[in-house]
């Protein structure tokens, strides 16, 4: 009988020291996968208000830059963004670009480019320049369709971004941020999706048909904090 309670008794102490020692090693991994979301969203925080800053910090010197040059191109205080009216640079349905589109260009487009990449701090948190063009809802004659129309536009918008993209990459920029640039510039047409409207809901046609030029701040998760995501 002895014999047997302590038999009992050992298989009773190996089973309760096997659960003690998984609630340990739970607990553990809780613990450390608590740390590492902490440090991994505080990271993602300090990460993100420093690219907020230094955006913003940019786009202040931009913006310094058009007005002492009486370059009128309308910025972003917050992402940089740079807004072009169409009436600036094309004939209506047109995607070449005036003679004074391309005198607009040649004094836009050293100041826009050399002041980004002369920032390193803004260059290596950027993951592309996208161009965008956009157009107003107005039909077209000859097009009844809808889907007709916002193709229509698309391939206009679109053409008109890549002739800006083409234009700017032609630029008189300091020749060493020539591949950087390349490397970032991208194009997409927009349609008529992104309207604008005036204080009374309507659209804005005249503001509707747009170049702008974005800054595309590079993804950044917690898989990059950690260095599994370059």
């Amino acid at each position: 009988m002895a014999i047997m309670q302590k038999k009992r008794r050992n298989d009773d102490d190996n089973g309760n020291i096997f659960w003690v020692t998984m609630s340990d090693l739970m607990l553990g991994l809780a613990i450390i996968f608590i740390t590492l979301f902490v440090l991994a969203m505080t990271g993602f925080n300090q990460k993100s208000v420093q690219q907020q800053r230094v955006k913003m910090e940019v786009a202040k010197k931009i913006e310094n830059e058009l007005q002492s040059n009486n370059i009128n191109a309308k910025i972003d205080k917050l992402t940089g963004d740079l807004e072009i009216p169409s009436s600036t640079l094309f004939e209506v349905n047109s995607y070449i670009l005036k003679p004074e589109g391309k005198k607009f260009l040649d004094r836009l487009t050293p100041i826009y480019v050399n002041t980004i990449f002369s920032n390193k701090k803004l260059v290596d948190n950027i993951d592309s320049i996208i161009i965008q063009g956009h157009t107003d809802s107005q039909a077209f004659a000859g097009l009844t369709n809808i889907n007709d129309q916002f193709t229509y536009n698309m391939d206009l918008s679109t053409k008109r971004a890549n002739a800006v993209a083409d234009y700017m990459l032609r630029g008189k920029y300091k020749p060493e941020f020539n591949e950087g640039f390349r490397h970032m510039i991208t194009v997409e047409g927009r349609s008529f999706n992104d309207l604008i409207l005036d204080e009374n809901g309507n659209e804005d046609m005249a503001k509707s048909r747009r170049v702008e030029i974005k800054l595309k701040v590079a993804d950044w998760s917690i898989a990059t904090f950690f260095g599994l995501k370059h």
